[in-house]
């Protein structure tokens, strides 16, 4: 939808469109304010991406490709889901990229933290270096709350509650 993809870029500093992978990467490094973006490693990832495609559909060893795939399999989702390509390729493009903010919205119980990552005693005193992410802190940490939160959320918050535990080690 070209309108949207217009409409979206020119509205939203968080919606990068470029016409190659050097341009995308520029503009991404100039929204990473934790200078954390790698260009090298986003290069080798679609690289490695395209390259696994170029093996065709028997060689495909991705397992979202292969979700994909099998999604593509039933008629209505064959006909709103696109066909595993290239990221990189004449045909495609143009290339997008979207700024996320990582938030924890779920939360299943598990070892009780701290935004820090730290596990809490009963008493809620943190243990001096025990620390505890992902499932394992139910996903959020610090108190976060999944009510009526959405399927498939679950990465975010492993990741955040990752970078808390890392931060705070360091």
């Amino acid at each position: 939808n070209h309108t949207l993809i217009e409409k979206i870029s020119t509205e939203s500093d968080h919606f990068i469109v470029a016409q190659n992978m050097d341009e995308l990467l520029t503009q991404m490094k100039a929204l990473d304010d934790e200078k954390v973006l790698s260009c090298d490693n986003v290069k080798a990832a679609v690289s490695d991406y395209d390259q696994m495609l170029s093996r065709g559909p028997a060689l495909w060893n991705d397992d979202q490709v292969r979700r994909i795939q099998q999604a593509r399999a039933w008629r209505s989702d064959k006909v709103r889901t696109c066909k595993p390509a290239p990221i990189v390729s004449d045909k495609s493009g143009p290339l997008i990229a979207i700024k996320l903010r990582l938030i924890s919205r779920k939360s299943l119980g598990g070892i009780q933290t701290n935004l820090q990552s730290q596990v809490l005693s009963s008493e809620g005193a943190a243990i001096p270096g025990l620390y505890a992410i992902g499932e394992a802190a139910g996903f959020g940490g610090g108190g976060a709350s999944g009510f009526k939160s959405l399927e498939g959320t679950f990465l975010s918050g492993c990741v955040l509650t990752a970078r808390s535990a890392i931060d705070a080690i360091n």
